[in-house]
């Protein structure tokens, strides 16, 4: 379909004054129109130029080997194992000075386990203890042994420090008397209880308490053997 442009401009007018007759002057007006866009001397079809970028076309590189490709010159494991060579048989590029690093290097730093109680440290029975235990020894044995599982409390790894208070019996005895306690959840820590009667008979008391000083806070047990 063509669409035909009309465009219509005034010229100028033009004006005449005619007598008349009763001694009137009139005044004629006149207009011209002039009717631009026929289609008879309009070119209509418009132009057909179009930048690049709106013409149709693929953008993407053809899939095709190189001239001269050899598909058996790379091994398809070739890169794998990434820049490290992981997976290789080896354990990567060895930096300079670390090339027996595991064999005879010498690590430092890491964590360390305290295995004795700090000086000062004081062991306080809480009230109401948080666990009971009941055993019985020969008072002409060498004593016997109780395997005490304590679990984590924490939220996190805490050192801890265990022993019998001060107005314990003195046939009581633990061990280990220090090391690092699991996060809640974690393994449990055990603790080798052992009384001794050394050939008394009777019942001994003894309150163990372990102390968490990071966390500020304690495990108490009431341990009470039976000498016969």
């Amino acid at each position: 379909m063509k669409l035909v442009l009309l465009a219509t401009t005034l010229l100028p007018t033009t004006l005449a004054f005619a007598p008349t007759a009763n001694g009137i002057v009139a005044r004629r007006t006149s207009s011209t129109a002039v009717n631009i866009g026929r289609e008879g001397n309009v070119d209509l079809g418009g132009n057909s130029w179009k930048p690049d970028s709106e013409k149709m076309g693929s953008t993407d590189t053809g899939d095709y080997f190189p001239e001269g490709y050899d598909p058996n010159a790379v091994a398809f494991t070739e890169g794998m194992g990434g820049s490290s060579g992981m997976g290789s048989g080896e354990r990567g590029p060895a930096l300079p000075g670390m090339e027996n690093l595991g064999a005879d290097a010498l690590m430092m730093g890491g964590i360390e386990e305290n295995t004795e109680i700090p000086a000062g440290m004081e062991f306080v029975m809480s009230s109401v203890p948080d666990g009971e235990i009941a055993m019985d020894v020969a008072s002409n044995s060498k004593g016997a042994e109780l395997l005490l599982s304590v679990k984590p409390v924490c939220m996190g790894f805490e050192d801890y420090y265990a022993a019998f208070t001060s107005d314990s019996h003195p046939s009581f005895s633990v061990s280990p008397v220090a090391g690092r306690m699991d996060r809640r959840g974690g393994e449990p820590t055990e603790l080798v209880v052992k009384c001794n009667p050394q050939g008394r008979a009777g019942e001994f008391v003894g309150n163990l308490v372990v102390n968490l000083p990071e966390d500020n806070s304690k495990i108490c047990y009431r341990v009470t053997a039976t000498s016969f």
